[in-house]
């Protein structure tokens, strides 16, 4: 009896030390659980390659900065890469894949007249390989050298990019020519393609001044010119375009064009809402921004306060930056931004 009722005691006091170690089990179950849904379903987050590859963002300054001073547009190539490779579904690098493998490049839409630089890419991409091998996605590289690149042009230096973005696996080359706005599209057009990722009118203005450092092919703007001149045009400013576009037919092939910004070319600044202000804009949508009631109050507050300008400038980034990623195990790490990997 004795000894049965020992062992009873026995048992009961090893059951009651197993509970503990059973709930803990239990919680580092659901712990892998949400370890291994977050992994899938990752975020965008700060100094994400901390770990993985803790030089990766100053890599890519260096590169950004090294090529500035070899080659000036490349900073302007970036900014706009940033741009169209995030309007066009997600900020995924689809942009930057070549013809190849099944893949029809975006590069090759109309919409894409004029960029150039995609080369370089190259680089950067090389000297983060060499650091941290198939660590660094081209989707990041697209956002940090579009950040670092402000800079280089003078602009606000953008605090809270975040990183963690992964490539496409193809491009949207069918889709480019919906989602990219036209040099002749509305205000309203280009108002609601911002607002549908997910930027509102301030900001939306704010990113239009990347036109500061931008330039326009006379075969987008002779329209404005021949056969009379828009009268929305200063006219001083007018005859300067026909010198500067002299045919009404320019060959696309010839690099004619005119910038946006005169006065600092170079420079992302508020000099472009002064400009339009004073009806020198190159495009009908510049003009547009001026005088439309749902955004000339933000022009008039750009061009009289550069810091506002970049306050929102830097907004905007931040949120085209982070319009629709692919994260986590979606996509993949590229190894070479021009191509998707073969397997």
């Amino acid at each position: 009896q004795l000894d049965k009722r020992q062992e009873r005691i026995e048992r009961e006091r090893a059951m009651a030390n197993a509970k503990p170690f059973c709930l803990l089990g239990f919680f580092c179950l659901l712990l892998q659980l949400f370890s291994i849904f977050h992994i899938g379903n990752g975020e965008l987050e700060m100094n994400y390659y901390k770990e993985s590859c803790p030089k990766a963002e100053e890599i890519i300054r260096q590169q950004v900065e090294t090529l500035y001073y070899k080659h000036g547009n490349t900073a302007v190539s970036w900014l706009r890469n940033l741009f169209h490779d995030c309007v066009v579904k997600s900020c995924d690098a689809s942009l930057l894949l070549e013809t190849a493998r099944g893949v029809e490049s975006e590069q090759k839409s109309k919409r894409s007249f004029g960029m150039r630089n995609f080369k370089y890419v190259k680089i950067i991409k090389d000297a983060l390989e060499k650091e941290c091998p198939s660590t660094v996605s081209c989707a990041d590289i697209v956002a940090l050298s579009a950040r670092d690149g402000i800079v280089m042009l003078k602009g606000p230096k953008i605090e809270m990019i975040k990183t963690g973005r992964r490539d496409s696996r193809g491009s949207y080359l069918g889709d480019v020519e919906t989602l990219i706005p036209n040099h002749n599209d509305s205000l309203s057009s280009v108002i609601s393609t911002f607002n549908s990722i997910g930027i509102d009118v301030e900001a939306t203005v704010a990113l239009l001044g990347a036109h500061s450092v931008g330039r326009v092919h006379c075969v987008n703007l002779v329209h404005r010119l021949y056969p009379t001149i828009d009268p929305t045009l200063d006219p001083s400013y007018a005859l300067y375009l026909k010198k500067r576009c002299p045919s009404p037919t320019p060959d696309p092939n010839a690099v004619l064009y005119s910038r946006n910004d005169r006065e600092t070319p170079m420079v992302v600044d508020n000099m472009y809402y002064k400009n339009i202000m004073a009806h020198k804009g190159l495009l009908v949508i510049d003009d547009e921004l001026a005088t439309d009631p749902r955004t000339a109050p933000f022009v008039a507050k750009m061009a009289a306060d550069n810091n506002y300008f970049h306050e929102q400038f830097s907004r905007g980034v931040r949120l085209l930056s982070e319009t629709n990623p692919l994260t986590g195990d979606q996509g993949e790490i590229r190894k070479d931004c021009r191509y998707v990997n073969q397997y």
